[in-house]
């Protein structure tokens, strides 16, 4: 196309259960390459890990329409439209993005997905019943413990990597947010704050799955990209051999980024989409 502009800028969202510390060896790999790269964070998880840790409360009752507003205020201040790539639910966040009409290009990484899909593997209801057990978690922040974090974040790594990664990244997540986006978002009546249009145009979707993703299985992210069949706009599915949720992070993640960045540049435009908010 003759109004392509390569993107300059790449925005990494994060997902429920870490901050935007959970991007810091993406940052530099993807700054050194040449790109300005921004790692926003939710409405409140601004403060560093160790801090929320202490009060999760202050994150306990922040909604996905605040945060969406607020990344998209990030995106919106880009002079050249971004690539946005989003790993769990901020997968789900970069999908509301793009039916913004935002980005050049997305890239979702093991995404939690968008209301319609309705696949739920045991594991995924496995790795989420820490927040579901209890009806109270509703209005609560809720974390994992090391144990349960090695279930649904890290499973192809040892107690001890994995122990770790939970010390320096994990936080707590509003626990309404797995009861309302999580198993049982399809059984409510009209539509979720989590709705995107499947038919409608916007910028281009890669959906990249792990395979041994215990919390976002594969299944979960394929039938969430072939929701999106009726659109004009370009829709991909990629699968990562042997790799967890925590496949930006666990040995080898630069092969993850490599991909996702090399597929965003070949099919990123200038066009911000015609989708509606």
């Amino acid at each position: 196309m003759s109004d392509t502009i390569r993107p300059d800028t790449i925005v990494l969202v994060h997902g429920l259960w870490m901050t935007p510390r959970s991007w810091e060896d993406w940052v530099t790999y993807f700054e050194a390459k040449g790109f300005t790269v921004l790692a926003p964070a939710y409405p409140g998880f601004e403060i560093e890990v160790e801090a929320l840790r202490e009060n999760p409360d202050i994150i306990a009752k922040l909604t996905v329409p605040e945060t969406v507003a607020h990344l998209a205020s990030v995106i919106e201040s880009v002079p050249t439209p971004p690539i946005i790539m989003g790993h769990s639910f901020g997968g789900t966040l970069t999908q509301l993005l793009l039916a913004r009409g935002l980005g050049a290009a997305a890239v979702v990484i093991d995404s939690a997905p968008t209301e319609g899909v309705r696949v739920n593997p045991l594991s995924q209801a496995k790795s989420l019943f820490p927040a579901l057990k209890n009806p109270a978690n509703r209005h609560r922040a809720v974390g994992f413990t090391p144990e349960e974090f090695h279930y649904a974040f890290t499973n192809t790594l040892s107690e001890e990597e994995s122990r770790k990664v939970w010390d320096r990244y994990a936080i707590a997540a509003p626990g309404h947010w797995v009861w309302e986006y999580g198993l049982f978002a399809n059984f409510k009546p009209g539509h979720q704050d989590t709705w995107v249009d499947y038919s409608a145009d916007r910028a281009p979707l890669l959906f990249i799955g792990g395979e041994k993703d215990h919390i976002m299985p594969p299944s979960v992210n394929k039938s969430n990209a072939k929701h999106y069949n009726k659109s004009p706009a370009i829709t991909e599915y990629y699968e990562f051999e042997g790799r967890d949720h925590w496949t930006c992070g666990a040995p080898g993640w630069e092969a993850v980024a490599d991909h996702a960045l090399a597929w965003a540049l070949e099919h990123a435009t200038s066009a911000r989409g015609s989708a509606a908010s």
